[in-house]
């Protein structure tokens, strides 16, 4: 179920608040030289240094033969969501989006942020701005009453002139009890339409932007999508609660 009680809320405001203390942690460890395994390795270690379980490493997809090998998604450039760490290398000037899930007493906390290697190029700098903005008044516009297809337009609202574009096929999600939940929630405008949003729903919010056309491609190991025209994604996430005038993040570190 969506809507939580008060005590299932402070175990998700709980878990919210370790997850961000681990990114905080793995976003310091990124630089140049260093690889996307290292990463992923580090946060399974962080995750389970606090006791806890972590939400992505064997998340079983349908249709998918693998189980995800990481307790993170760490999305190179071009890849837009789901990257698997490997001995890849970081360059200067690339961004990576880091994307994980926590378990704490049987609650998840979901959240992704994209961050520069070195020195990135204004275009990047813009893009992850962007989709950085998009996340936050995305937040902004939740509140009891209005439908999740209502939350892209604040979404649509921001990209709009910028030159970006805003992948359609992926979304937010419902979160709980398992990591992800119905209903799905798009990052464009689909006004009045979905599910109605109550006092004490939780939602994972996360626009995911393309620097080049909308368009994403599966690879081959199943699980990671990229743009299809090989230019740049980026990529940020928090868990809410829908709150009686508003929605309260809850994957913040105090």
């Amino acid at each position: 179920m969506l809507k939580k009680t008060p005590e299932q809320i402070k175990l998700m405001r709980e878990a919210g608040r370790r997850l961000s203390c681990v990114l905080d942690k793995v976003e310091k460890a990124i630089m140049q030289g260093i690889t996307t395994k290292t990463l992923g390795d580090l946060t399974e270690k962080l995750i389970r240094a606090y006791g806890d379980i972590p939400s992505f490493l064997n998340y079983k997809v349908e249709g998918v033969s693998t189980p995800f090998p990481s307790a993170l998604c760490a999305s190179v450039n071009d890849e837009a969501v789901h990257g698997i760490p490997k001995n890849q290398v970081l360059k200067n000037g690339d961004i990576i989006g880091i994307d994980a899930g926590l378990c704490y007493r049987g609650f998840h906390a979901d959240m992704a942020r994209t961050i520069a290697v070195g020195k990135i190029d204004e275009k990047a700098k813009h893009l992850i701005a962007v989709t950085k903005k998009a996340l936050r008044e995305a937040i902004k516009s939740i509140k009891p009453g209005i439908r999740v297809g209502d939350i892209g337009i604040a979404i649509e609202k921001v990209v709009a002139g910028s030159g970006f574009s805003i992948v359609k096929e992926l979304g937010g999600h419902g979160i709980g009890e398992v990591v992800h939940d119905d209903p799905h929630i798009p990052n464009f405008a689909e006004p009045g339409e979905g599910l109605l949003l109550e006092e004490g729903m939780t939602l994972a919010i996360e626009p995911i932007i393309n620097e080049g056309d909308r368009h994403i491609i599966l690879k081959s190991c199943g699980h990671t999508f990229a743009t299809r025209d090989g230019k740049r994604s980026a990529h940020f996430e928090h868990t809410i609660v829908v709150t009686k005038d508003g929605a309260e993040i809850l994957t913040r570190n105090g």
